[in-house]
């Protein structure tokens, strides 16, 4: 896994019982469709809860956070064949 640490756009459904799930999100003008979580947990940043999310695009894997205090997501690693 590579190390990207970029701000993206994410679409995301937001479920009962504190769900969270990634649906796409953009990274350099390109649009990832999620077309599977493998893994998720959790961490704390200070007082911010992170939500971490391994997900595929079918061919790539990427890692993303989501920073629940200042609401933005994360692209921290990637593990990518063509991108």
């Amino acid at each position: 896994m590579q190390r990207i640490r970029e701000n993206i756009r994410v679409a995301v459904i937001f479920g009962p019982g504190n769900r969270v799930r990634p649906v796409w999100f953009d990274w350099r003008r390109r649009k990832y469709e999620v077309r599977e979580i493998t893994y998720t947990w959790r961490d704390r940043r200070g007082e911010a809860t992170l939500l971490h999310f391994a997900v595929s695009s079918g061919a790539d894997l990427f890692e993303l956070s989501y920073d629940t205090a200042g609401q933005t997501w994360e692209l921290t690693a990637v593990d990518a064949g063509g991108a």
